[in-house]
């Protein structure tokens, strides 16, 4: 097929989706397409490549530096963001109460710039990864924070995923090659691991939203809803195997099998339930690892040294020079400390990353960055796990977005900035941490009692209803 004629054909048909998804009973705010262009940006190219003003840079004196264009989109997008938070600032309380660890982590994020080499530029990234923190709060603080979700997945999603099936069909830009010259998919990102992750979030939402249409069979027009969707998700799918990124789609696996296993009446409302298929799965995890590495990195497509990752894992550990707080927040990959890693790793000369998230960490901010990223997980799990008794739907969306950036950043820096794994992991908590804790009180059988009828949660409404329908709220259990 021509490619003219099919870029005709697929914008056709993205015009096509949105409009089979419109739904004028609901009322999200305008601002929403704040977070809506920040994911879609960083899930794809930086704006100054889109417009043919740049070019990926590969040379270590040029990792510093940032397009002008880029810049000042991501400060106009924050400025905003930041403007809309104001207003709304009577609901940020509670869902910023409830993320402390994550206020701590970014605060320690902003001590470490005193002593990077390069505190300019550690400074700016560290704007920018407030940036992160902002549109997740724009989303968790609409009026309709569900719908707002499911908006922001599906205008996301309508947009990239056929765009990059159709780059990687019909456009050379589509495609490329990694450093060491072996051919890869890149859509509408600039590596096959991007391309990946992006694909992998999206579609895990997209998932839940088809799996919440599936359950509510009394939303209007929910035919069409279903059908688009559906479409969706088979992008999706399609994309994470052409995507070729096998960290991403045994990700996608895992988080798919946690939310259709946890969204089951077995586990309805029952954490214990819930822990020990977590602990299952990451045991599971674990001796295949240590017992059957080797069969099972060839099986995903993997060398037994997970693709060259051992060897940078050995390079880049030695340079740390104070292990206890690290170089400073994304300073490690700068200037001549780069090149030496450069230098031992002739294979993989072009790495900007420990492709290890929690090594990533240490290597910015030492031990004190690990303890703190473990402490928001630990906290993170627990308010997770307190939605899903509240509500096992949404609950297990959370769950799995969190149990996938724990595993995803085991073989790729899963905790960087303008990260999409990222992002839905911030999403995931801070979203949780708005459950207030009436509403996480039980009886002695594990049925929830709530101590102030007048409370329930903030990102619980209309999941799973149609606006106007009756929505998902708990009733004290008999005395």
């Amino acid at each position: 097929m021509n490619s003219l004629l099919a870029l005709l054909i697929y914008t056709v048909g993205i015009a096509g989706l949105f409009f089979l998804d419109r739904d004028k009973s609901v009322r999200t705010s305008k601002a929403l397409w704040l977070p809506v262009i920040w994911l879609a940006i960083v899930g794809s190219r930086p704006v100054s490549l889109w417009l043919g003003m740049g070019t990926v840079s590969t040379l270590s004196n040029q990792l510093a530096e940032s397009s002008f264009i880029d810049g000042l989109i991501y400060e106009i997008l924050l400025a905003l963001g930041v403007l809309v938070l104001i207003h709304r600032r009577s609901r940020i309380a509670t869902f910023l109460k409830g993320s402390w660890p994550i206020l701590f982590y970014i605060s320690f994020c902003l001590l470490s710039v005193t002593w990077s080499d390069y505190p300019d530029v550690s400074f700016k990234r560290w704007i920018k990864s407030i940036g992160d923190l902002v549109m997740v709060l724009i989303v968790v603080t609409d009026a309709e924070p569900a719908q707002a979700f499911k908006r922001l997945i599906s205008r996301v999603g309508f947009v990239l995923l056929p765009a990059s099936v159709l780059m990687i069909k019909y456009f050379d830009s589509g495609r490329g090659y990694d450093p060491v010259g072996n051919p890869m998919n890149t859509g509408v990102t600039t590596t096959k691991n991007t391309l990946g992750v992006v694909t992998l979030t999206i579609t895990l939402g997209v998932l839940w939203n088809f799996l919440t249409l599936r359950r509510d069979k009394g939303q209007s027009n929910r035919g069409r809803h279903l059908v688009a969707q559906g479409t969706l998700l088979i992008f999706g799918l399609v994309l994470l195997w052409m995507a070729h990124s096998a960290t991403s789609g045994a990700c996608f696996i895992l988080g798919a099998t946690l939310m259709v296993t946890t969204s089951l009446p077995m586990f309805g409302r029952r954490p214990a339930a819930v822990h020990a298929l977590v602990l299952a799965i990451v045991l599971i995890g674990g001796l295949f690892l240590v017992f059957g590495q080797a069969s099972v990195m060839h099986m995903l497509g993997r060398q037994s040294d997970l693709t060259g990752r051992t060897e940078i894992w050995k390079a880049v550990t030695p340079q740390v020079q104070n292990p206890v707080v690290g170089t400073g927040f994304e300073s490690f990959w700068l200037g001549p400390r780069l090149n030496m890693v450069w230098n031992q790793l002739s294979k993989y000369m072009h790495v900007n990353e420990a492709h290890n998230g929690y090594l990533e960490v240490y290597l910015n901010l030492g031990w004190v960055g690990v303890g703190l990223i473990t402490l928001v997980l630990v906290n993170g799990y627990r308010r997770v796990v307190g939605l899903f008794r509240h509500d096992p739907m949404l609950g297990s969306l959370w769950l799995a977005y969190l149990i996938v950036a724990v595993t995803y950043s085991f073989t790729e820096a899963g905790f960087r900035l303008l990260n999409p794994i990222w992002i839905f992991l911030l999403l995931a908590i801070v979203a949780s941490s708005g459950v207030p804790r009436s509403v996480r009180a039980f009886d002695p059988l594990g049925v929830p009692v709530r101590r102030d009828a007048g409370l329930r949660a903030p990102f619980a409404r209309h999941i799973g209803s149609s606006p106007g329908s009756r929505t998902n709220e708990l009733t004290p259990s008999k005395r």
